[in-house]
């Protein structure tokens, strides 16, 4: 049935951190591997500055990305810019088929699918996207120079987001539905420390407005004496949901709130499938590229195993 096409040892569908370093320790095991992700590096590459990561004390999102991305090609294992979009299983073998119609075949599968950005829940936030709206201050901060933007959400995220839009921007207000600030003190002390970034607690967006573009926003609470907010740009980090439409197909199980169930050794009630990265339900939902990179080793490592059990 597979004659004349190569069946990897795994196939690894995510290239962020935990798919990444998946490959990296699966090449290490020799065992063939390939990597499926539309941007290298993952979602990691959005981040404005990485302080966390063992090793970099200060280091951009996209470089630390890459570092990984290319730590895995030299490894040996392969990539591809592909989307899966459709998982079968024949035999002992899985096949995959990509937005490009080839077929992929490997004996083992490891879903780092990551999340998926929420989106913010206004009728009038379609018309706006990408004319001042925005789900990724990293990629387009730049183009709101010496104007007045804001941030929906109150998470390291958006504190980060805001810090780095106010070396930009004229004015950042953060708009959180919190009393308080959540997420790593660090970026939030940072947040509101900085003279150009003010925050506005305890109120959500209700809607935008604007002409051809954003020109503002209507607040659920007053502030200074109005519901409306002007500003340029809007950028929404309020969280994200694990992507877990190929875990669906496969008959993964998933919990309450839709992560992936895995063991301690990543794998989930599917033969021959494991999971790794921000989709689990492993690592206390600590959403951070360290915690991946844990996970896709140990996915590995499983996966070898389990693997050598088999000859």
């Amino acid at each position: 049935m597979h004659m004349n096409k190569e069946i990897y040892d795994i196939a690894i569908i995510g290239s962020g951190p935990a798919g990444l370093s998946a490959s990296i320790y699966a090449s290490r095991y020799k065992l063939t591997n390939i990597v499926f992700g539309k941007v290298s590096g993952g979602t990691i590459t959005e981040g404005h500055k990485i302080c966390n990561y063992p090793g970099y004390e200060d280091i951009s999102g996209m470089e630390l990305g890459m570092k990984m991305f290319n730590h895995a090609k030299k490894e040996g294992g392969q990539t591809s810019t592909e989307s899966i979009v459709d998982i079968k299983k024949e035999g002992d073998v899985f096949k995959l088929l990509t937005d490009t119609n080839k077929e992929y075949f490997s004996k083992t599968l490891l879903l780092a699918t990551g999340t998926e950005r929420n989106e913010l829940a206004l009728a009038s936030g379609g018309r706006y996207l990408g004319k001042g709206l925005s789900y990724c201050a990293t990629c387009d901060g730049m183009f709101f120079r010496g104007k007045r933007v804001a941030v929906v959400g109150g998470s390291s995220s958006a504190t980060m987001s805001a810090v780095m839009l106010s070396d930009i921007a004229e004015k950042v207000y953060i708009i959180y539905r919190g009393e308080e600030l959540r997420g790593e003190p660090a970026w939030a002390e940072q947040a509101k420390s900085t003279e150009n970034v003010e925050v506005i607690y305890s109120t959500n967006v209700k809607e935008l407005f604007g002409e051809d573009r954003l020109e503002g926003v209507k607040l659920s609470l007053p502030y200074k004496g109005s519901e409306e907010l002007k500003i340029d740009g809007l950028f929404v980090e309020i969280g994200s949901q694990p992507n877990i439409a190929l875990a669906n197909e496969l008959g993964v199980e998933v919990d309450d709130s839709n992560y992936i169930i895995v063991d301690k050794e990543q794998k989930t009630n599917v033969e021959g499938v494991w999971s790794a990265g921000d989709c689990t339900t492993n690592s206390n939902q600590f959403k951070q590229a360290v915690v991946a990179a844990g996970e896709g080793a140990v996915a590995a490592s499983s996966i070898y195993r389990y693997l050598k059990s088999l000859t």
